[in-house]
């Protein structure tokens, strides 16, 4: 299993003594601590198509509902162009970025697995409500309670898979997170399809389904181990594994240290609060990758598709997320980690290029899309979320796991999901006006966005493939740039060896 690396030099080229084994019980821990996941991408799915559905439009949003009718056919930009509409979506993701700093002290003191609870019985809650909301003020109710949900998971189930798995397969162990998050949006997807025909209470079969997952996490999360850094960090020495020296190096350091949150911003500390806390989870929303998530359903039917098609393509590009998922799982620790983000860089702006292009040509004039141009647009939707798919949406939540020290991990995680949730959010509630007021630039302005987050890994990401996270500080002391920074802090890593080497001798 991995350890923690600690800020005060704990890494030592100890690791490769602690290559931990593969067994049955570590599969079971996996499969239940992944399913974190599902709730994030069931909420994403079930969200996305229960607001393009009649019934629910009629109930809460009527507005919204005679806009759609009187466009039925036609391509519209603005037809669903409502911002409460939006905050029912967006409201989760305020939420969650309020609550993963209530998660980051619960997973610190109380471990990841009591995050993983805690966030399992509020999305039940959540789910409850939503499924017999009456009125617009329990729909907001139920989504807050999802987004607290979503908060404590995304906070904890992370650094529960990085922290748990051998380092040489560290990759693909953290990315079951992703795997079950498409995999939930891919579930909610086919669930939407057929709840669609069940007038007038499908759309709250579908919102209430989401207790499924939660009361499956609560109950498998009973028999979760505790990960190794945790242990040491809330000081059950007995329980720790063999990397016990690291460890008790790196929790000692953790305990030395006040103001773990103002840690973040020490010189010692940039390359991690740039690329991992504030970088990376915000690039990730950028992409675009979520509009497409949240409104497939509600794009499509601005194309001119019908409902039903609507809901079908939004199977395909949640088919479409799976592929990639697995494709990363198995390439991310052969190809690393800049290679499959460059790769995919290239493909989403293409992508983005193509959907731009065919819009400011063909749509927009009140007329049907002919069959040919539909099938290229959802061909290019499709190469762009299976290019997110292996990169963005994986590598998003990998790669800010792996870079911060155990004594700001929990504080460093909670700043990624405060910083993910917040712009997921803000494009979640943006987007549809955006779409409406930008049109066919929306889709230049998120290609253009891609093009800098590819500049941005290319300078300032080293490649994290196979490296003990106990080690991953020296890449930093290595990097061409950040070398120049960290070097400055007396207390970091680096310098404290030199001066331990020095005293020696």
């Amino acid at each position: 299993m991995a350890g923690g690396f600690g800020g005060g030099g704990a890494a030592t080229g100890r690791a490769e003594l602690y290559e931990g084994k593969i067994t049955g019980y570590f599969i079971l821990a996996c499969i239940v601590g992944s399913f974190g996941g599902s709730l994030f991408g069931y909420d994403l799915g079930v969200s996305s198509g229960v607001t393009s559905m009649d019934d629910f439009l009629k109930k809460f949003f009527p507005d919204v509902y005679q806009r759609k009718q009187a466009h039925l056919h036609e391509t519209d930009y603005c037809k669903y162009d409502n911002q409460v509409l939006t905050l029912f979506t967006s409201s989760l993701y305020f939420a969650g970025l309020v609550s993963t700093f209530g998660a980051s002290y619960v997973t610190k003191r109380h471990g990841r697995r009591a995050s993983i609870m805690v966030g399992a019985t509020s999305f039940f809650l959540g789910g409850a409500i939503n499924a017999a909301a009456m009125n617009i003020a329990m729909l907001i109710v139920g989504r807050v309670l999802l987004g607290v949900g979503i908060g404590f998971g995304n906070q904890a189930v992370p650094l529960y898979l990085s922290e748990i798995a051998p380092y040489r397969i560290r990759g693909a162990v953290n990315q079951l997170f992703q795997l079950t998050t498409c995999l939930g949006i891919l579930v909610a997807d086919v669930i939407n399809y057929f709840t669609d025909r069940l007038h007038p209470w499908g759309w709250r079969l579908s919102l209430g389904l989401a207790m499924g997952p939660a009361t499956a996490i609560f109950v498998g999360a009973l028999f979760l181990p505790e990960t190794p850094n945790s242990l040491v960090e809330r000081g059950h020495l007995e329980e720790a594994p063999p990397q016990f020296e690291d460890l008790k190096e790196a929790s000692e350091a953790a305990r030395a240290v006040k103001g773990t949150f103002r840690n973040l911003l020490a010189t010692r500390n940039r390359p991690q609060l740039i690329i991992g806390a504030l970088g990376i989870p915000a690039f990730q929303q950028l992409s675009g990758m979520n509009s497409i998530l949240f409104y497939s359903p509600v794009i499509f039917q601005s194309l001119g598709f019908g409902n039903s098609a609507a809901l079908y393509s939004s199977i395909i590009t949640g088919s479409m997320l799976v592929v990639g998922a697995l494709v990363s799982m198995v390439t991310v620790d052969r190809l690393g980690r800049r290679f499959l983000f460059i790769e995919a860089g290239v493909q989403m702006i293409a992508s983005m290029v193509v959907v731009a292009v065919i819009l400011a040509l063909k749509f927009g004039h009140g007329e049907d899309l002919t069959k040919g141009v539909s099938t290229v647009l959802v061909v290019a939707i499709c190469l762009f979320v299976v290019a997110y798919g292996w990169s963005w949406g994986p590598l998003g939540w990998l790669v800010p796991s792996e870079l911060f020290p155990l004594e700001m991990r929990s504080a460093g995680q909670s700043v990624v999901v405060c910083v993910n949730l917040f712009w997921t959010a803000a494009v979640a509630q943006c987007f549809l006006a955006a779409l409406c007021h930008l049109r066919w630039g929306v889709f230049v302005l998120f290609a253009s966005l891609i093009v800098v987050m590819s500049i941005f890994v290319i300078l300032l990401l080293p490649e994290t493939k196979q490296v003990p996270i106990e080690e991953i500080w020296m890449l930093f002391d290595r990097h061409w740039y950040w070398k120049r920074i960290v070097r400055k802090d007396p207390k970091y890593p680096g310098n404290l060896h030199e001066q331990q080497e020095m005293a020696r001798a």
